[in-house]
């Protein structure tokens, strides 16, 4: 008896310890025949994220090899902690718009001060996710409906595109935004570099060449070697083609940053800048996957992930990560089956960057805009736009505000922006919720059957408010509740209340009700209600609402009230 109560407590031990690491659940579960698939998927999540986190490490303002950083350790926290077996955690634009956008006003150019910003800005990024991950806050992955989320990401692929277009153009030119980086890149075509031109326009539709006709090659890595190749077979740089430059090898050792007091807060409105759009984002790409492969994700333990994974990337000088779309849908494709492909992918690129950064000086930079352009044009999502367009009106405009906010006002403000649209969209939905007169559908047995569209009884209003009664949406309650009995073809004697879908019920919605009340009482009429409950039940007895109507007016079920309307008019039951 005693042995197996030990036993029972070690297996709960370990099953609460595996819950904290899904990862590590794989000793268990993992089939030998997974092996090669997971073994493939990582060579090819390695061959196209090497390219595209280098290219992403110029829109966050870093050396390339930082961008190497960013993607390997972030990878193995992923993998121990994430629920997802394809999801990828790498760099992606919308995090590294939001790292530019927080730390250039900080560092004003200082490239030492802009690294300490970034790790301190990475570090609060993952202890955000973690503690919001264990506080149960995984729901925020709902926050930002998917138009909303569509838009601000078309925003922020608009604007990288514009910002590369000097790079591609051969020639440097500041981040101003969206409208006024156009305008300065209009006025300086005049100093058009054309050899940088070609190597960028011949990479850019080499990689849109692979995306549609070989999907399966690893373009960005493909468009990497040929740019180095390219460089030593022509003397490129002879002819004032820009070129990365040196890549340091080896792993950085940890660095506890230097932030100043007046940079908290900036750093952290930027950390939950990154958390709720990164977060946000990660889940429906994680969910996507999910669903196609035929399993669950935990949001919340994924949010833990997520910042396990933020964590490794500023400890080991990397900056702030999310799910990375392209890259788990290489690792899909590629037959990965389980977190392995994560580990694999990881150590592949940290062979690189031990041995094999000396090519990367080689790169031209064209070639690093033509694979971040090609990379964010996939995150433009004109077909959404479009659908939006088709199915519902105002969710368009959601997204169209959401994307113009980002392009106009910037990458910061314009979570803002976003973030204001989604309560907006909330209140507007919560103060105008849906409604319904019910009707008599069937009789039998002194049971009456009501529902929407049914035949209206005379003398007899039945209403039914499909959501809390709250300060925001109590005055459209008592209006619609009027205007029923003004538009009634027979003078209502009852106003039958079917208050099963009303959770809630404040001070103002109390007020708002006795009110209602009183005035139905002066016009002779009845109100009545059916299936109170909870809280409702509870603020109508504290408000003196409850003993007002009476308990002969309270009515367990609205058939029982209906039927109750009858006895009291002493007619004939239908």
């Amino acid at each position: 008896m005693l042995l197996g109560m030990k036993m029972a407590e070690a297996a709960s031990a370990s099953s609460r310890f595996l819950s904290w690491f899904p990862g590590l659940g794989l000793v268990r579960t993992y089939r030998r025949e997974w092996l090669a698939g997971d073994l493939v998927a990582g060579v090819s999540v390695a061959a196209a994220a090497l390219p595209i986190g280098i290219a992403y490490a110029r829109v966050a303002g870093f050396p390339p090899v930082v961008g190497i950083y960013s993607c390997i350790l972030p990878l193995v926290a992923y993998a121990l902690f994430g629920s997802s077996r394809q999801l990828i955690v790498n760099p992606d634009a919308a995090a590294c718009a939001i790292v530019a956008a927080t730390l250039a006003p900080l560092a004003a150019g200082d490239a030492a001060r802009y690294m300490d910003l970034s790790i301190a800005l990475t570090l609060l990024t993952g202890l955000l996710c973690i503690v919001g991950g264990v506080a149960g806050f995984g729901v925020i992955a709902n926050f930002l409906s998917r138009p909303i989320l569509t838009g601000y990401l078309n925003g922020i692929a608009l604007s990288i595109i514009a910002g590369q277009l000097g790079t591609l153009l051969g020639f440097k030119v500041a981040s101003k935004g969206f409208g006024r980086t156009l305008v300065e890149v209009a006025r300086r075509l005049g100093e058009t570099h054309l050899p940088t031109l070609a190597v960028g326009l011949a990479l850019f539709f080499l990689l849109l060449a692979f995306k549609r006709f070989a999907p399966r090659v690893p373009a960005p890595l493909v468009a990497v070697a040929l740019g180095i190749g390219a460089v030593y077979a022509l003397g490129l740089e002879r002819l004032g083609v820009a070129v990365v430059g040196p890549v340091p090898a080896g792993f950085p050792a940890p660095r506890i940053p230097e932030v100043q007091a007046g940079d908290l807060w900036p750093l952290i409105f930027g950390a939950c800048g990154i958390v709720l759009v990164s977060f946000c984002s990660m889940m429906t790409t994680a969910r996507g996957f999910a669903a196609k492969n035929d399993y669950t994700i935990d949001a919340n333990q994924d949010m833990i992930a997520l910042g396990a994974a933020d964590l490794a990337s500023g400890l080991s000088r990397g900056f702030a990560v999310s799910a990375a779309a392209s890259r788990t849908a290489v690792a899909d494709s590629a037959g990965g089956k389980s977190q392995i492909t994560g580990l694999v992918a990881a150590a592949t690129m940290a062979a690189v960057l031990i041995f094999l950064t000396a090519p990367l000086a080689n790169l031209p930079t064209a070639a690093l805009a033509a694979i971040l352009i090609s990379a964010v044009l996939g995150l433009f999502d004109f077909a959404s736009m479009r659908e939006y367009y088709r199915v519902s009106r105002p969710e368009f405009r959601h997204a169209l505000v959401a994307m113009l906010g980002v392009m106009t006002v910037g990458v910061l403000p314009g979570i803002l922006v976003a973030v204001a649209l989604a309560l907006l969209r909330l209140l507007r939905l919560a103060s105008r919720p849906h409604d319904a007169v019910l009707g008599l559908l069937e009789e039998k047995d002194g049971v009456y059957t009501m529902g929407e569209g049914g035949r209206t009884i005379p003398g007899l209003i039945v209403y039914r408010f499909d959501s809390s009664l709250l300060f925001f949406n109590a005055d459209c309650f008592k209006d619609r509740a009027l205007a029923l009995c003004d538009d009634a073809g027979t003078p209502p004697k009852w106003f039958l209340f079917d208050a099963e879908s009303v959770p809630v019920l404040d001070v103002t919605g109390a007020a708002v009700l006795e009110s209602l009340r009183a005035e139905l009482a002066g016009r002779g009429v009845v109100l009545a209600v059916a299936r109170a409950k909870g809280l409702f039940r509870k603020m109508l007895e504290r408000t003196g609402i409850a003993e007002k109507i009476g308990p002969a007016y309270f009515f367990p079920a609205v058939h029982v009230g209906v039927r109750a309307f009858f006895d009291a008019q002493g007619e004939p039951r239908a």
